[in-house]
């Protein structure tokens, strides 16, 4: 009879969360639909457009040339019979095409992404372990100097541009000390085979990957030791500690694993953000990435390019919060996907 009760229970779970990923995704679909028609709006908004560039790139602005180029690009077209076509394309996966690079968005996003990637990737895992190491250490030693330390040096860091601490840290390990370079993602011409492609690409990711670490590493310490002071006056660290438990197991064992909630949820909404200042990193260190063809995409007005881009921030962004909801509740038991009634 148990048995048949663990089976029944567990085609149950089962059903709560299939039709909870299907509400989600429903959720998810709408949300990125209507994205797309802000973002198609604020970009139309905005004066110039890939017309602009290409007369100017011909040294001339002949006005059959114009309106040729506008025909060709669709721009000769009332802005809702373009929003239509562009929504249609997005529908069947069609990014469009970039005039400047002349291949396909998807071609070409495909081509920076793994840039990206690696760079995004490195810098939240790098935040991520930090902070929490960070945030124990000044929870465990609250108003002490490392916990003075620690606090001032996040302060400092969370006040810091993106740009001007990347431009320090190249002043520092590129021009004085001539440790590591200060752009690109590989050396040109390099040998060494796999292993040695590698090594350069880490040593040219050093300082991007610190540079974008170390706002989230302020934030992500401050958090956690937050979450852990909180969690310390729970009656649960209360009857650890009458059970004669040690300071460093309560610490990592009770109150780091469940303080580490709100760190979680941090991570998985700051995906958009950690995009825009990968925009900043990239442009600084030259980094090929999706930021700096956004931010070349900008000023050649290359919209097509543009939304596509924005396009896959926003994808990224509302999968990255259906997999935090999953997530979450992997991590605390108590948290139940309780269906819409």
């Amino acid at each position: 009879m148990n048995a048949v009760w663990q089976v029944a229970s567990r085609r149950k779970d089962g059903a709560v969360l299939i039709r909870f990923l299907a509400r989600r995704l429903v959720q998810a679909i709408i949300i990125v639909l209507l994205t797309v028609a802000v973002n198609f709006s604020i970009i139309h908004l905005a004066p110039g457009s890939a017309v602009d560039v290409l007369a100017g790139q011909a040294g001339g602005a002949n006005p059959d040339y114009i309106a040729q180029l506008r025909h060709q690009f669709g721009l000769d077209q009332p802005l809702y019979v373009q929003f239509a076509e562009y929504f249609w394309n997005v529908l069947h996966f069609n990014l469009g095409y970039s005039f400047e690079y002349s291949t396909s968005v998807f071609a070409l996003i495909v081509a920076r992404l793994p840039a990206t990637l690696i760079l995004m990737l490195s810098s939240i895992g790098i935040a991520f372990i930090a902070g929490i190491a960070l945030g124990v250490a000044a929870a465990r030693r609250r108003n002490s100097p490392i916990d003075t330390i620690i606090t001032i040096a996040s302060l400092l860091l969370y006040a810091t541009p993106l740009f001007l601490l990347g431009l320090m840290l190249i002043l520092l390990f590129t021009l004085k000390l001539g440790w590591l370079p200060s752009s690109g993602m590989e050396t040109i011409g390099a040998t060494g085979g796999i292993i040695g492609h590698m090594l350069d690409v880490i040593h040219h990711l050093i300082l991007p990957m610190v540079t974008l670490s170390m706002f989230y590493v302020a934030t992500y310490s401050q958090l956690m030791r937050a979450a852990m002071l909180d969690v310390y006056d729970m009656n649960f660290v209360r009857t650890a500690r009458a059970k004669g438990l040690s300071p460093r197991r309560i610490a990592y064992r009770h109150v780091a694993r469940n303080a580490i909630l709100p760190l979680v949820t941090a991570a998985g909404t700051q995906v958009g953000y950690l995009f825009g200042g990968a925009v900043v990193v990239e442009v600084v260190f030259g980094w090929p990435g999706l930021g700096r063809l956004a931010f070349d995409a900008v000023f050649q007005r290359d919209n097509t390019l543009l939304l596509g881009i924005l396009f896959l921030s926003s994808v990224a962004v509302v999968v990255m919060n259906l997999i935090l909801d999953l997530l979450y509740a992997w991590l605390d038991p108590r948290i139940e996907m309780v269906e819409d009634r």
